[in-house]
């Protein structure tokens, strides 16, 4: 998904603010020039005025005339490093420097993102998603098979939890991997502590790297932010961008489904949001305790028919690996 508006705005005010610095720190090193340089000044607004000579000479057609005060403007600015030199400075230090050289602090190169943007939209996908600090410990780098019990047997399945985790994770690996040209939507299904919000986390890293908006809401939160919308005339910006981002985010990630109270409110707004986000082609990721029967005699029939549709099932198996840890 292109970056919202005010994501944009937030991105271009971290240039402008560099840029304001660049100019500053420049301004500087020139007035620190003109106190110990005294004959820079006058050097430089001669080096201005060939530089404006030559510029209209070319313009008016008179290109000879142009090129002799180019050869000009170019002894007067060797005579300006040769100067700055005797002074004990560095040939370009009144030259502009700026935090990127290859954008010149403008976030394009060549009318494209410059790398340095990019750095800048995933560091700011990373304080949005919600989960920022937890993904440095919990992604597929981190994952490990050791935790799963080898010995117990899923009696549907005929395999151990260790096995069946070893595809639940090629499984995530793939949605994750391929994200971008497939789109999709997970439920994660299972008891306490057997790996639900770790799985989710993993993805959430890999595509937040990869460049995708990621959000990361329990269902209580999720609630908060469309009850708010719907009840408050006098919803700030902020929390309208917030709405807007849930629905259109590349992956949401909706944490402890079934956690939070439930109503038929709660039911015709996660309905909205679960079949919107599909009708956008956006991706959900959603966790639960409960199992997919639970879900139907939780929530609405249009909800749990929307999920069941539309999402692939992964159900999780296992004791809850924090008391094995």
């Amino acid at each position: 998904m292109p970056l919202s508006n005010s994501q944009y705005q937030a991105i271009m005010r971290i240039y402008n603010e560099r840029q304001y610095e660049d100019k500053h720190a420049q301004d500087q090193r020139r007035a620190d020039v003109y106190e110990h340089v005294p004959q820079m000044k006058d050097l430089e607004e001669q080096i201005a005025s060939c530089a404006a000579d030559c510029a209209r000479l070319l313009l008016s057609g008179e290109p000879q005339a142009g090129q002799e005060r180019k050869a000009v403007l170019k002894a007067l600015r060797r005579q300006r490093e040769e100067l700055l030199r005797q002074y004990g400075y560095e040939p370009d230090y009144m030259e502009m420097r700026y935090h990127c050289p290859d954008c010149r602090d403008t976030g394009y190169t060549d009318g494209k993102k410059c790398r340095c943007f990019l750095k800048e939209q995933t560091k700011l996908l990373y304080a949005q998603s919600n989960i920022e600090d937890v993904l440095g410990k919990e992604n597929f780098a981190a994952f490990s098979f050791d935790v799963y019990d080898k010995s117990e047997v899923i009696p549907e399945l005929e395999m151990t939890v260790a096995e069946y985790m070893r595809q639940v994770y090629g499984w995530c690996r793939d949605y994750a991997d391929h994200f971008a040209e497939r789109g999709g939507s997970l439920l994660f299904t299972g008891g306490t502590g057997v790996g639900k919000t770790f799985l989710t986390n993993c993805i959430a890293r890999e595509l937040i790297d990869a460049g995708q908006s990621v959000i990361y809401l329990t269902a209580n939160d999720l609630v908060d932010i469309f009850s708010s919308n719907k009840f408050r005339t006098d919803s700030e910006e902020e929390l309208r961008d917030m709405y807007q981002y849930v629905l259109d985010c590349d992956l949401l990630i909706i944490d402890d489904l079934g956690t939070e109270l439930n109503n038929s409110f709660v039911s015709s707004q996660l309905f909205y949001c679960i079949n919107e986000r599909l009708v956008r082609g956006r991706g959900t990721v959603i966790s639960t305790n409960l199992s997919v029967s639970m879900l139907r005699d939780t929530y609405s029939d249009r909800v749990s028919s929307r999920i069941t549709s539309g999402y692939t099932i992964i159900p999780l198996y296992g004791r809850d690996l924090r008391t094995r840890r």
